[in-house]
């Protein structure tokens, strides 16, 4: 990947010198006026050397644990000790909270073959999701090698113009299943595990659910039974792969799915500082948790390691506000780290938290610098987020601005850990540097890179590894999120509605907090 340099006050360097990059050349973009020398310190403290520190410990950790730092594996119970114990010796106070969730993993690619009349290989989905073959195993599908005759239940064949299929829906949808056939089930109405619990109850051996067909509804699906409850192997087809299983009738398929679909206890780690106003609450936070086909170092190592250097330089400086660090679980498999946090907590617990930063995924190897779109100033997806959403916008704006680094919106999709605070009310935003979707040539032109190639080549897959990083875009973060947590840390005004604070409070916290640096600058 090219790397773009510029010269004069933004000096952004060669990738070993930008790990380094006093973030004071990034003054911050703070609520309050003016930084005081204090906040300028603790800024300047925090570099990206610290998250490579933490990223190489993480690629150890899956190293020795089978590849992977999936939640309910060893390797994410040893990524939770890591961070605690970092957390504990930079003087917080570190809650690990369990919760159970339901836990998939696709072991083996699965098979799918016709045995008569005509015999035929169907391409597998493999468990990374590095191509779409013409068959997938649904999420939660359970084990099982099965060969049997195709059934096909309740179908709408031709398809109806607008979807309307009811196949597998209702238990009447049997009548006359022969148990130990495989169910023959069209995509339409009902939940994917209704029809495949239906199924199940029938006496079926396993279930091939097939798109419905109109255009839109015609690809392999891609299907999630969304707990572990079915107790067959239940994979998805595109729709012509469905009519031709249909027709003729009595095709014999052998089907093959190695998975593991159970409930395991997984945890979140959360972190608070002895300082500041509880009742002013500022929180950051990233997914820790990887896919199970790989180590996950820009997801969301990147992350996960940026949060923990910025909150090991702040761990032990008086702030006004009170700072909180969380360390998510299980969002891989739909934000139940979040989802669980949020909902555990009382009206009151609730109200104390005044906005919610969320760092997923800041070091992909083509990036392009993104900011959520808090004001939905790009007038595209999902609407603007809480009042103060758009302040947060601005802030990491000036930051880069500051920088003359280019910079983009991206869109509140739902598909991060931001997703809970949002639909509490809480103010939030934060960066992101790009998934599996393709750089545009505009961003080429901003960002350097390649168009036409994703941001991240190894989105969910085993190459995640530490080669996966561009450093420059995990430096430049690294300081823009530096820079967020301290302006809010002192910020008399944060984001939202009813945020002022006490101005003697502020004054002698920022009192604190310089003395507290010059005697850590004196000790080292």
């Amino acid at each position: 990947m090219r790397t773009t340099r510029r010269r004069g006050a933004t000096r952004v360097l060669t990738v070993a010198a930008a790990l380094a990059l006093p973030l004071t050349l990034a003054p911050p973009a703070q609520a309050d006026p003016v930084p005081s020398r204090s906040e300028k310190k603790l800024i300047d403290s925090v570099t990206a050397v610290g998250a490579k520190r933490h990223l190489a410990a993480f690629q150890s950790i899956a190293n020795a644990n089978g590849g992977t730092r999936a939640s309910g594996t060893p390797g994410y119970d040893a990524s939770r000790d890591y961070v605690a114990g970092k957390l504990r010796k930079a003087g917080y106070t570190v809650t690990v909270q369990p919760f159970e969730f339901p836990f998939f993993e696709e072991r083996a690619t699965a098979s799918m073959a016709q045995v008569s009349p005509e015999p035929k290989t169907y391409a597998p989905t493999p468990p990374d999701g590095s191509a779409i073959g013409e068959f997938a195993t649904m999420s939660y599908s359970a084990a099982g090698d099965v060969t049997a005759t195709v059934q096909g239940v309740d179908l709408t064949l031709p398809p109806s113009p607008a979807p309307s299929s009811t196949s597998g829906c209702e238990a009447a949808d049997f009548a006359g299943f022969t148990a130990g056939n495989i169910a023959l089930i069209q995509r339409g109405t009902c939940d994917f595990v209704v029809k495949a619990t239906n199924a199940e109850a029938a006496g079926a051996s396993a279930v091939i659910i097939f798109n419905e067909g109109q255009p839109g509804r015609t690809e392999t699906l891609l299907g999630n039974l969304g707990a572990p409850d079915v107790g067959i192997p239940v994979v998805g087809v595109g729709f012509a792969v469905g009519e031709e299983l249909n027709s003729p009738a009595g095709t014999v398929v052998h089907l093959v799915t190695d998975t593991v679909s159970e409930l395991r206890t997984t945890s979140n780690v959360l972190a608070e500082s002895r300082w500041g106003d509880p009742n002013r609450t500022v929180m950051l936070g990233s997914h820790l948790d990887s896919v199970s086909a790989g180590p996950g170092i820009n997801d969301n190592g990147s992350g996960s390691s940026a949060i923990l250097t910025v909150a090991e330089a702040l761990g032990r400086v008086p702030t006004v506000n009170k700072l909180r660090f969380a360390w998510w679980g299980a969002e891989e498999l739909g934000l139940l780290g979040a989802e669980h946090y949020v909902a555990a907590l009382s009206p009151q617990e609730l109200a104390k938290i005044k906005l919610y930063l969320n760092f997923d995924m800041v070091g992909s190897p083509n990036y392009a610098f993104k900011i959520y779109d808090g004001d939905d100033s790009d007038a595209t997806g999902a609407p603007a987020g809480p009042p103060g959403s758009d302040e947060i916008e601005a802030l990491f704006e000036r930051y880069f601005d500051t920088l003359r680094q280019p910079h983009n919106g991206t869109d509140f999709d739902g598909r991060s850990d931001y997703g809970p605070f949002i639909a509490a009310g809480v103010p939030a935003g934060g960066l992101f540097t790009g998934a599996e979707g393709v750089k545009t040539a505009e961003e080429a032109r901003l960002f350097g890179g390649t168009a036409g190639q994703p941001y991240d080549p190894c989105y969910h897959q085993a190459c995640d590894t530490t080669a996966n990083i561009s450093d420059k875009a995990l430096a430049v973060n690294t300081g823009a999120i530096a820079t967020a947590a301290v302006v809010y840390a002192y910020s008399r005004n944060l984001p939202g509605p009813d945020t002022a604070a006490a101005p003697k409070a502020a004054k002698t916290a920022k009192a604190g907090a310089v003395k507290a640096v010059l005697h850590d600058r004196a000790s080292r």
